[in-house]
């Protein structure tokens, strides 16, 4: 099979919860409207979510050489998860690390990804045996660091960039997730997860800030909607041109 995927972006953190799937379908949606052809690989195989976001329910197909053919969304993106081999997708997946591991490598080296400037992964949390089989089985050009305000975070984030660097994995940066809301009565800026650390926890790390996404119900709707693609990204102030400096 002759994949030609150029570039391969992680999108990781140490703990679930804190946004890895938005920031990946984020970046994905992102790419794919500067004209880039994009895949995201769904490596969260025990809670996976990209799918639902993106309002894709195909199941996978075959070619003749039996490689997986990947859905594709409206707006072109390629993608592959767990999802998609499910009857129900609702039934939990209870495997053990070596199937997990397994089938990362499956989705990889067995998936018809043909021509991509970028793959997202949208990495499961923590430091595991999935985490582990993708930096040691897919040749990653680097990774995101997802964090949020939490005052846990630091260690947790600190957990991920060690281990990334202990696998020679180059990190981009870090996006903080929930960093604040804005009241839509005055318009005052709000911090329900208390005030951001990420300067100091960015400088202990010796790692630049790309992002801070406030809480915004109405991304969440998209997501709920399996409309995620109308996410208005250059409001946002997607910035991609990291992805070429590494």
């Amino acid at each position: 099979m002759a994949n030609n995927v150029k570039h391969v972006i992680a999108v990781s953190s140490g703990k679930g919860g804190v946004g890895k799937s938005f920031v990946s379908g984020m970046l994905a949606v992102a790419l794919s409207k500067q004209g880039f052809k994009v895949g995201i690989l769904d490596a969260d195989l025990t809670g996976p979510s990209i799918p639902k976001m993106f309002g894709v329910k195909d199941g996978l197909m075959m070619d003749a050489k039996q490689n997986l053919v990947p859905p594709v969304t409206k707006g072109g993106i390629k993608m592959i998860s767990v999802n998609f081999l499910l009857s129900d997708e609702t039934n939990p997946v209870i495997w053990r690390g070596p199937i997990l591991g397994k089938m990362i490598k499956q989705f990889w080296e067995n998936v018809l990804w043909e021509e991509l400037d970028y793959l997202v992964i949208d990495m499961p949390p923590g430091t595991g045996d999935v985490p582990l089989t993708v930096y040691q089985s897919i040749p990653i050009d680097g990774a995101v660091i997802v964090t949020t305000p939490q005052d846990l975070v630091k260690m947790i984030v600190s957990k991920s960039v060690n281990m990334a660097v202990k696998m020679s994995i180059p990190i981009y940066g870090l996006i903080e997730n929930y960093s604040y809301m804005e009241c839509p009565d005055c318009g005052k800026r709000l911090y329900p997860f208390g005030e951001s650390k990420l300067e100091e926890i960015a400088a202990d790390l010796g790692l630049g800030i790309l992002m801070r996404l406030p809480i915004n119900p109405e991304w969440a709707k998209l997501a709920d909607q399996g409309r995620f693609e109308e996410l208005d990204v250059e409001a946002i102030g997607v910035k991609t041109e990291v992805f070429e400096m590494v």
